[in-house]
């Protein structure tokens, strides 16, 4: 049970990591004429309870007057729900290894 909270730690962090750095590619080209920012969809894997994926897709061009379709505010708070995101992963982690530290002292 530990072995696999520590890997849908993991792989939460890894989401969260990809997730935040898409975000971030669409805030540095935001001056960008024509750029099209992609949006984080988060999946669970399958069988259920074993992590949680990323994946991501092109969103469709707005109807802006800016050089690129990236809103500031949305992309703002998408790094901040991404933060939050990886910090509970990175709890799930270290509460896993606490737990398999106990169960290894147990056996010891």
């Amino acid at each position: 049970m530990a072995i696999a909270a520590l890997s849908s730690g993991v792989t939460g962090l890894n989401a969260a990591e990809r997730a935040l750095g898409n975000s971030a590619h669409a805030i540095a080209n935001i001056g960008t004429q024509g750029f099209q920012p992609q949006q984080a969809t988060f999946a669970e894997n399958a069988p259920a309870g074993t992590g949680v994926s990323i994946s991501t897709r092109g969103q469709e061009l707005l109807k802006v007057d800016a050089p690129s379709a990236t809103n500031l505010a949305t992309e703002t708070t998408n790094s901040l729900v991404y933060k939050a995101q990886f910090n509970l992963s990175a709890k799930v982690v270290q509460a896993a290894d606490q737990n398999i530290g106990t169960l290894i002292n147990i056996k010891a």
